[in-house]
């Protein structure tokens, strides 16, 4: 029943903002004007006999400027294969809503097994996500378990399962940073929920590095890519396609821990790199140091970064970028921890549009007790709208909030002209959680546990459930119901609509601060200590005999 975060935030969203008007130079080399006709210049000799004058040589023809690459455009950016959950959110809108899949169970029992496919440990605290992808399951936990005797300590882990049954297949394993706390929390593991791509698994460490890994891990028996200089190489070790170090390439100061969530959009990926505060809490050691990047996939190599906010960090910045098509213009959406919604131009970085969440009287004071507010949760696109609300570290407690409907087609600062709703103060507290938005409603719920139905246009709230324990996780729509854990563990699964109607509340034994994911007929729920698979079970031919006998 305690709304007040029971696990320092500083571990688990410790979940990019860039130099504003950030522009690269397209213009050529400037042409040498033609030399004039003129007057030859007279002389006192006598004219030599004619020359056979040469031929001018022919200009050489200019070369033709390569294209540009093509903006990306809605529906374009990120194939999502049908039976897969391939990254936060689902799909690059990060709008937490799964109309693929049908059937998903609404009741299960951790005692009976009802309903319970299979269960696996994980670490002792898991904040990571699940991603479903080609018969795997991969989510971010930390090193407790020890899968492998040899490597033993606190580590940040991302482990691999195969989705038919649970069967450990390998583990990516990060050292802890020796610069400790401040940039790397004791026993929080990968917070980040990668994003897959053409067999490869791409997700934020521990140590603030971006990672491109192969998702046969090393049991295929092959050190793929450039990379080769993995520590752990056993057959149930990771294998890195190609390693970005944040802190040693980039200059950036993570602040307790690297969380963001990379998101892929055609041959880019977009993340905020969790540049922050010093343990003061008041220090910006790399204020230059990019707060977002865009990376190409391929390579690792750096294409664009900003560094706003720069000096006006309010403590972390634990967001994941968001891709919109709004306008007629393709978008990369940054939520920054100074509180500002910021739009880029995908290929370049070039800034489109910014928008404060704060109120401008709003006044931060360090833990927590002020009520200007930084941006965890992850901004959802929905058309020509962006969603997204303010939060703190959940260590800070409850506090004044804000959540708003953005209009995404404006230019420049939108903070007035964008604003199409807004709720906040006693309507809507802090939160750290992503919205789902369906069927003309936004699904919205903040750190203390208030599940709130909004209208989609006009801001209304039709109803609000009380989730009676704070809440980390977002709430996700899956079949017209939708889904949600809190800290106490418990799930609640409602049926999605105007009214508010419970279906039922489940206890899965442990704090849940992830959000449930549904793939190929299963559905996936992280506590903090194990994964559970969960799906219909069918009784069996024959037993179905005998119960329509007995009746």
């Amino acid at each position: 029943m305690n709304r007040q975060s029971r696990i320092p935030f500083s571990a688990i969203l410790v979940a990019l903002t860039l130099f504003p008007g950030c522009s690269y130079s397209t213009d050529g080399a400037a042409q040498q004007g033609a030399v004039p006709d003129g007057a030859a210049e007279k002389v006192a000799i006598s004219t030599p006999p004619p020359i056979e004058p040469k031929p001018e040589p022919k200009p050489e023809p200019k070369p033709e400027p390569k294209p540009e690459p093509p903006a990306p455009a809605a529906g374009s950016v990120y194939k999502i294969k049908d039976g897969e959950w391939p990254m936060w959110g689902g799909s690059p809108s990060r709008n937490m809503v799964n109309t693929r899949e049908k059937g998903i169970p609404k009741t299960w029992d951790l005692k009976t097994k009802k309903n319970i496919k299979w269960v696996v440990p994980l670490g002792s605290q898991s904040y990571g996500n699940p991603v479903v992808t080609g018969g795997k399951v991969l989510v971010g936990t930390n090193n407790q378990l020890e899968r492998n005797p040899k490597i033993t300590g606190d580590k940040g882990n991302v482990m691999c399962f195969q989705a038919s049954d649970g069967k450990f297949l390998w583990q990516a394993v990060h050292d802890k940073l020796e610069s400790g706390r401040v940039n790397d929390w004791p026993e929080q593991g990968i917070c980040s929920t990668g994003v897959v791509d053409d067999g490869k698994y791409y997700y934020v460490s521990n140590r603030a590095e971006l990672v491109c890994a192969d998702l046969e891990g090393f049991l295929d028996g092959e050190n793929d890519g450039p990379f080769k200089e993995e520590k752990y190489t056993s057959p149930i070790d990771g294998d890195f396609i190609w390693v970005l170090d944040m802190m040693e390439e980039l200059g950036v100061f993570p602040h307790n821990l690297a969380t963001s969530s990379p998101l892929i959009v055609n041959d880019l990926v977009y993340i905020h790199t969790s540049n922050g505060v010093e343990k003061d809490h008041i220090t910006i050691p790399s204020p230059r140091a990019p707060s977002f990047i865009a990376v190409d996939k391929k390579t690792g190599i750096l294409v664009w970064e900003n560094a706003a906010p720069g000096e006006k960090i309010i403590h972390g910045q634990w967001s994941s970028p968001t891709y919109s098509f709004a306008g007629g213009r393709p978008q990369i959406i940054f939520p920054g921890g100074d509180g500002w919604v910021r739009s880029f131009e995908p290929l370049k970085g070039e800034l489109l549009w910014e928008f404060d969440c704060n109120p401008k009287d709003a006044v931060y004071d360090l833990g927590g007790k002020g009520t200007k507010n930084e941006i965890i949760a992850t901004a959802v696109a929905v058309g020509d709208r962006v969603y997204v609300g303010v939060g703190q570290d959940p260590e800070h407690g409850e506090g004044i909030g804000h959540l708003y409907s953005i209009d995404a087609t404006k230019s420049g600062d939108i903070t007035e002209s964008g604003r199409v709703w807004h709720l906040g103060d006693k309507d809507f507290r802090r939160t750290i959680s992503t919205c789902a938005v369906k069927d003309g409603l936004v699904y919205a719920v903040d750190l203390s546990g208030f599940l709130q139905c909004i209208d989609q246009e006009t801001g209304k709230s039709y109803w609000t459930h009380d989730m009676l324990a704070a809440v980390w996780g977002s709430p996700t729509w899956i079949d017209g119901h939708v889904y949600l854990g809190d800290e106490d563990g418990d799930v609640v699964v409602l049926k999605a609509g105007k009214k508010l109607e419970v279906v039922s509340e489940l206890n899965m034994d442990n704090s849940v601060y992830s959000t449930p994911v549904a793939s190929d007929g299963v559905l996936y729920i992280a506590n903090r200590t194990h994964l559970f698979a969960i799906a219909e079970q069918r009784e069996p031919a024959e037993q179905r005999e005998n119960t329509e006998e007995k009746k």
